[in-house]
């Protein structure tokens, strides 16, 4: 049986060193930035989801202690096991308890993406035929990394083609501080214009004159260039 030990080892064994040091650069490891303090092994995604593929067999306490770690591509490798059990849940009792672990452990999830390759596929598509008030509180939240589960959780919806929690959450973050959340909102912004554009133009009439400037570029991307003019003001 596959066991923590072994999946440490493995993941251990391919650490580079270089790799590593340009990784802490970014995913802004210094004093004071978002993710100070991460260590990093300088694994490549491709490694960390063959590692997870391979260990999918651990159970919910070895993931625990996984995602405790102070390391960053142990953490990956955590969610990544996660993610694989959530698909692999037979029932609704089965997935609750996998996204009720999830949201005791808001606090190790606690880097851009770690959020974005995680919750979508998990709260996210639990929640879809499912009250979502808990994605309300989380984007009002003081955790920066709760916020962004918050939204980067209704990519689900919007795959299904419903926007109406993305434009609700972006509504409650178009003020936040923080590039991050900035980036995230646009993503899904533009994501659902995407789907569609009438959506997402609706929304910017309203609110783009006052939008972060980093949020209003995502969330235009896909506009053409006489869009985009319009609405950056050139």
């Amino acid at each position: 049986m596959p066991n923590l030990q072994q999946l440490k080892s493995e993941l251990g064994k391919l650490a580079d060193k270089k790799q590593a040091q340009i990784l802490q650069r970014f995913f802004k490891t210094g004093h004071g930035q978002y993710g100070e303090g991460d260590i990093f092994l300088g694994l490549t995604s491709k490694q960390i989801k063959e590692a997870a593929k391979k260990y999918s067999g651990i159970n919910l306490v070895e993931v625990q202690k996984l995602l405790n770690s102070k390391i960053h591509e142990e953490r990956v490798a955590s969610l990544r096991i996660l993610v694989l059990k959530y698909g692999q849940a037979k029932d609704d009792k089965a997935k609750k308890q996998i996204v009720d672990f999830y949201l005791k452990n808001t606090k190790n999830i606690n880097n851009w993406d770690l959020v974005d390759l995680s919750c979508p596929n998990i709260l996210g598509d639990y929640l879809l035929n499912k009250n979502r008030q808990i994605l309300y509180k989380l984007a009002k939240s003081k955790n920066l990394w709760e916020k962004r589960i918050s939204v980067i959780s209704t990519f689900a919806f919007i795959r299904n083609k419903e926007f109406g929690d993305t434009l609700q959450i972006s509504e409650i973050l178009l003020n936040d501080k923080h590039d991050l959340i900035h980036k995230a909102v646009g993503w899904m912004l533009r994501e659902a214009g995407k789907r569609d554009q009438k959506t997402l133009e609706n929304f910017l009439q309203k609110y783009y004159k006052i939008m972060p400037r980093t949020m209003l570029r995502y969330a235009i991307e896909k506009f053409s260039q006489r869009k985009k003019k319009f609405y950056l003001g050139k």
